[in-house]
């Protein structure tokens, strides 16, 4: 991001009421902000209970994604392994070439790619921690084929969310060994992810589709394993990223976690932006829709700790029409973002106030920022 004394200025001035449209792409390019979105957020939604919400069909292919995505106004799209892939697991090229020509053709920028271990039956028992030694090894072999993926397509990071690694039950596993081999497997993926000039971060969640939990339940055990990684390797190859609606789930402050980052010396390689609430399951819905003190927070956060990198969206909006939903969810972010922007620059004001320690004095200072435009 960029923020200045100049740039703002222009938040009392061409920003001064709640924006809309093309003010929204104005304002992110004031500030430097980069926002993207999942391809998979434009697609139909499907669970255990219904195999889709759509009555018409959508085109669900990667193209179909990737324009519906641009129809937002969005500038970025997060890409996954799985995209590219034949029914053998192999690298796919003709769909390399359809993904790339859809990119061009829709201006857009890919912004993440995202390891889709979890999709497959035959890491059910886990991933990089399957039980089996040598699907553990097939598991990071697979990791390390997305890693050339991400690096073919310009994708300027890779994610490992391990959705299959973890437990259901107590006593099902030895929690001492497979965090072990989690840590061991990502040791070889950030080495060649580091080895490609790219960024590589795993991501916390409390459970789903673990129903005990998922081996990274926090974003601190996400930084534990981030800072062993990088100290093994004797240089920086690893970060977390962070799920706003992850650290809802298992009750953080998501501006904490990105304090206690800066803290570590563990970079944030990517942020997904949503809605949730506490301890339930990954609702995803659209950002902005719940505590807005604590969204603008977390922007404020990502300001005074000088994050760069993109703000993607990660929403399974069920019953919503997916272009519209985008919309909202970049609409309501921004708005959240210029609330953090506005709180920054009375920083000292802030500051002083937490002096005090006196939480009304806080108030004082961000209530009508907060609760205005």
């Amino acid at each position: 991001m960029h923020v200045d004394a100049d740039n703002l200025k222009l938040l009392h001035t061409d920003y001064a009421d709640y924006m809309e449209g093309e003010v929204v792409n104005a304002f992110f390019r004031t500030y430097g902000i980069n926002f993207s979105a999942g391809h998979w957020c434009a697609g139909g939604f499907s669970d255990r209970f219904c195999r889709t919400y759509q009555e018409e069909p959508l085109d669900e292919s990667a193209v179909g994604q990737i324009a519906r995505v641009a129809q937002a106004g969005i500038g970025g799209v997060e890409l996954n392994n799985e995209m590219f892939l034949d029914d053998h697991q192999q690298i796919d090229e003709s769909k390399i070439r359809e993904v790339q020509d859809a990119l061009r053709r829709f201006n857009l920028t890919p912004t993440n790619m995202n390891t889709n271990i979890w999709t497959r039956a035959y890491y059910r028992m886990g991933g990089i921690t399957n039980p089996d030694p040598g699907r553990r090894r097939e598991g990071v072999e697979y990791c390390l084929q997305t890693v050339e993926l991400a690096k073919r397509l310009n994708c300027p990071s890779v994610q490992l969310w391990p959705g299959s690694d973890g437990w259901d039950y107590n006593f099902e596993v030895n929690y001492g060994r497979q965090l072990d081999w989690f840590i061991d497997g990502c040791i070889n993926i950030a080495k060649k992810t580091h080895g490609y000039g790219l960024k590589f971060g795993t991501e916390a969640k409390q459970k789903e589709p673990r129903e005990g939990n998922m081996i990274l339940n926090t974003t601190a055990k996400a930084a534990l394993v981030a800072k062993t990684v990088n100290e093994a390797v004797g240089e920086t190859v690893m970060g977390v990223v962070i799920d706003y609606g992850h650290e809802q789930m298992v009750g953080n402050t998501p501006a904490d976690s990105l304090y206690v980052l800066k803290r570590m010396g563990v970079p944030i390689a990517n942020f997904h932006i949503n809605a949730a609430k506490y301890n339930s399951n990954d609702e995803d819905r659209v950002t902005g829709t719940d505590d807005i003190w604590r969204l603008a927070e977390f922007c404020y956060a990502a300001i005074d700790t000088g994050y760069q990198g993109w703000f993607g969206e990660d929403q399974f909006t069920y019953r919503m029409e997916p272009v519209k939903a985008m919309l909202l969810s970049k609409e309501l972010f921004a708005n959240a973002m210029k609330k953090a922007l506005r709180i920054y620059a009375v920083q000292d004001k802030l500051e002083t106030a937490q002096a005090t320690g006196d939480a009304g004095n806080v108030i004082d200072v961000v209530k009508r920022i907060l609760t205005g435009n």
